[in-house]
């Protein structure tokens, strides 16, 4: 298993400044992770550090709360898009899903995937604000919807990730949806945990230090 193949490496702190997003980049590029995931206004400086390679540029929309207007949603994914963004990150009206408004948030999630022409939508669903029922909801949505990837959380929730949100996802998700976990991960045994429980991205900003637990935990089994 090629654990950095699976990080989305992560800067979306408030106070995150150019010097901390060329960091992350670099980083990205010598451990080779899958993506870079930063706030709309880096993504062109992203962008342009990883041209000459293969690490993906995510970003976020409607970020962190969701509460946004789907139009102004798609504006920042359209915008996003345009400054360079491979996929696109999106959060859910939470409140709208309490309100059982289903229809909402369906359609709030075909017109920002439809606005994106064919880039990569993950649905981030804030697992830490919904019950099980509401869980299995958002999974049956994003299948009707054929987006990439249902997302559980911002980061910015009272928890992030839990081995029984991927359990009750993968329960749930057709063969097509993928499923990206999310906030709180910062070992290499709950990076393992998660992706054997089904996650096939993880965001996180402790990518390096999780490559140097498997760099030590392979030197260790070599011994």
């Amino acid at each position: 298993m090629e654990i950095n193949k699976y990080i989305d490496h992560t800067n979306l702190k408030m106070d995150a400044t150019s010097e901390d997003i060329t960091k992350l980049c670099r980083e990205a590029m010598e451990y080779g992770f899958y993506a870079v995931c930063v706030h709309p206004s880096y993504v062109s400086l992203a962008k342009n550090i990883l041209k000459d390679t293969n690490i993906l540029v995510a970003t976020v929309v409607g970020f962190p709360l969701g509460m946004n207007t789907p139009k102004t949603k798609a504006f920042e994914a359209i915008d996003a898009i345009e400054m360079g963004a491979d996929e696109i990150d999106m959060v859910i009206n939470v409140g709208a899903l309490k309100d059982k408004d289903y229809d909402y948030v369906k359609s709030e999630i075909e017109e920002i995937r439809d606005a994106i022409d064919g880039k990569v939508l993950k649905v981030i669903i804030e697992t830490s604000l919904l019950t099980d029922e509401e869980i299995i909801k958002m999974t049956e949505i994003c299948n009707e919807t054929f987006v990439g990837f249902i997302k559980t959380s911002t980061g910015f929730g009272s928890r992030g990730a839990s081995v029984h949100d991927i359990d009750t996802i993968s329960k749930y998700k057709n063969e097509v949806l993928e499923i990206k976990a999310s906030g709180g991960i910062k070992t290499l045994a709950f990076t393992d945990e998660l992706i054997t429980h089904g996650a096939s991205r993880i965001g996180t900003s402790s990518g390096v230090n999780i490559m140097k637990e498997l760099e030590k935990k392979e030197i260790k089994e070599c011994e």
